[in-house]
Order: C-alpha cells, then structure tokens, then sequence
C-alpha cells in the first residue's frame, strides 16, 4: 500500500451553483479529509478554479481525480505533488501588543521571517506573512512560544503548475478543436 502523502488538486468547472457540493462529496464518500480549499476564477474567462489539499495515497487520488472529472460541470481535474507546483499561502498573526512592545525578541523574530507587521493599535497588532505552509506554521509556533498569539489563521493554498499555462487551458483548446 502507498504512503500517505499530502496531494493538491486543481480542478476548473464552470461557475455553476452546487459543484463545491458534488466535489466535497466525492472526498466524503471515500472517507478523505481536505486539508485546504480555496476556489476563485482562473485565468480562463467563465472557468473557476479549485485548490484542494487532502492526505491520501496515489491509488485514491487517482480515483478521487477521475470521480471529480466525471462531474458534468467539472471542466478537467489533476492531481499533483508539492515540487510540481508553485505554492503559497498567507498566514495572520493577532498578536497581543504590550507583549510585542515588552519583548524586543518578538519583533526580531517577526522580521527574520520576512512576515509584515500590517496594523498596531493599543490591543493588538497584526502580522502578515506569505509564503509556504511549513514557514507559515514555523513562524506560529516561534510566536506562539513567546505567549503573545492573541488568533492565528492561514489561509488555503493557492497554486501554479510549473508549465507555461494551466494544463486545462490545452485540455480546452484540444476540445473546442475537435468540435470544429
């Protein structure tokens, strides 16, 4: 049996009402958690692109992958590994401001991880900071050890192929040409 091992789908779809649905069912019926899910519209006018990350072993991506594909509205779904794509997240930090302004060290830290500081009022201050999820949480727990994490929350993954287009764009091209 495979390893279990983090995998990220792309899916594009139209933008039709209850396909978010149809897709996270496909993840239930097969007992496979989402890790992340972030949908927005893709490069493709009328197209809508799925982020979705889950733990799972090739032989269920793959039958993941190929049930999500078989959706009427799903336009083309692939599945991928962390070194094929181009990933980033964004992470914020509610940080308690008297212990920001106590402990130099906070500060430090917050700059040796490239994050920003975004807002300061006299509660709280507010640490942004894009990147990885493995710098993301770094950061968290770094911040978190000094007791001064008010709220964290980081955003779901967003991701490129590493090619010179999206892979469905070709998928598309291929289709409108066969209907010519």
């Amino acid at each position: 049996m495979d390893k279990k091992r983090l995998y990220t789908l792309l899916v594009y779809s139209e933008n039709i009402a209850g396909i978010l649905n149809q897709i996270t069912a496909v993840f239930t019926r097969r007992q496979v958690n989402i890790e992340s899910l972030n949908v927005s519209a893709s490069s493709i006018e009328g197209v809508h692109k799925y982020t979705i990350t889950a733990w799972s072993d090739e032989d269920q991506i793959v039958k993941i992958t190929r049930q999500i594909e078989k959706k009427i509205d799903v336009v083309k779904a692939n599945y991928f590994t962390d070194d094929q794509l181009f990933i980033r997240e964004t992470g914020l930090y509610k940080l308690s401001t008297e212990k920001v302004l106590e402990n130099a060290e906070i500060s430090r830290t917050i700059r040796k991880f490239d994050a920003s500081i975004i807002e300061v009022n006299p509660t709280y201050t507010i640490v942004m900071m894009y990147g990885v999820t493995e710098q993301i949480i770094e950061l968290f727990r770094a911040l978190d050890a000094f007791g001064c994490v008010l709220q964290y929350t980081r955003s779901g993954r967003i991701a490129v192929t590493r090619g010179m287009q999206e892979q469905v764009s070709q998928f598309l091209e291929e289709r409108e040409a066969a209907h010519e």
